[in-house]
């Protein structure tokens, strides 16, 4: 909580100085020590290096456990149908909590032992709406179905992912912290299409004004506590890209492969309205072999981005990631993958350089 006497630092606006290559968070393997260390020397400055994700631990370590583990006075338990709000924390609520408390102690060793530990570092989250679709409530029923849910669920959020940032600020001090905030289900939720615990109906549509209103508690929020930028990850399919703007967002990440006309459009108009555009530009939807060559990644985004007549000084806006977390591939994919992309952002900036 904010401390009356003392109130934290506005954040700075954003002002990327070049194309950047970030992951989305997820890792192959089980040894945070090992998955730090690699992230951060494949994602050296000017990249953006992430908090590592460990999804094969187990429970606790998956994307609703995780983020469950930062809410503020709410409990959980895993069920078979999926992680429930309970009372008091049990067995499975603390070990997500000592999965995420770990993850942040080790980073704090492995940024300790550096030279030049970097000006930047990002954590993530599951954002409000997508946490109240995949929690459930005492009856069995997703939380998504009450609106007193839903609002508690986003407050508890907003809380929590403060007092994550700042322990994440101990463990890298110095650095600019940047918070992804994934929505996976928001166009499901938007447009009504996510089942009730039985499976045989759907739940209503969440207004797109409650939508808007809950990202911008948590974009305040984490603003207020000194985050220089949030930016929610959607999915490509119907993605809502004109309540990013509503919502306040830094920015938006989305995966390159399959955007419509339409959809670059509404990309083009955030980047004008100076907003960070993440691209997925490497496909790893299944495991990947051998990245695409630094080409074929240049390309991709550099054709859409002339046909729509944006200018090449705007690049800067870029951060060029996965298309999904990289928790499906082997290791040494992963490792390659993050090296393709730091690679493909210096030649988009080489781009940039040439005017």
């Amino acid at each position: 909580m904010t401390s009356p006497r003392e109130a934290p630092p506005a954040a700075p606006e954003h002002t990327a100085l070049s194309v950047s290559a970030t992951g989305l968070g997820s890792w192959p393997g089980t040894d945070p020590a090992e998955a730090a260390r690699t992230i951060r020397g494949e994602l050296g400055e000017p990249n953006l290096p992430h908090l590592v994700e460990l999804p094969d631990r187990g429970v606790g370590s998956d994307p609703v456990g995780r983020t469950a583990a930062m809410l503020l006075e709410l409990a959980v338990d895993l069920q078979p149908h999926g992680w429930r709000l309970v009372d008091r924390p049990g067995l499975d609520h603390r070990r997500a909590a000592s999965a995420l408390s770990t993850d942040v102690n080790v980073l704090a060793d492995v940024a300790g032992a550096e030279e030049q530990p970097g000006s930047q570092f990002k954590l993530q989250c599951r954002g409000p709406l997508s946490m109240a679709a995949n929690l459930y409530l005492h009856n069995g029923e997703r939380a998504l179905l009450d609106s007193g849910a839903r609002r508690d669920i986003a407050e508890s959020l907003a809380a929590g992912v403060v007092e994550h940032l700042r322990r994440v600020r101990t463990a890298v001090p110095g650095a600019d912290i940047i918070v992804q905030v994934e929505e996976p289900e928001i166009a499901q939720v938007l447009a009504g299409t996510i089942p009730t615990a039985s499976g045989y109906r759907t739940l209503r549509a969440v207004p797109e004004q409650e939508v808007s209103a809950q990202w911008r508690q948590l974009v305040d929020s984490l603003h207020a506590a000194g985050a220089r930028q949030v930016v929610v990850a959607l999915p490509v399919a119907d993605a809502p890209f004109e309540l990013v703007l509503d919502g306040g967002m830094d920015g938006v990440a989305v995966p390159l492969e399959g955007l419509t006309t339409g959809q670059w459009e509404a990309l083009a108009a955030a980047a004008e309205a100076d907003k960070g555009i993440w691209l997925g530009a490497v496909h790893t939807g299944r495991p990947v072999q051998e990245p695409p060559r630094v080409t074929a990644v240049v390309d991709s985004v550099l054709r859409p981005w002339r046909q729509l007549g944006l200018p090449v000084s705007r690049l800067p806006q870029l951060r060029l990631t996965p298309s999904t977390g990289l928790a499906g591939q082997s290791p040494e994919a992963a490792r390659r993958i993050l090296t393709r992309l730091s690679q493909s952002a210096d030649a988009l900036n080489q781009v940039v350089a040439e005017g």
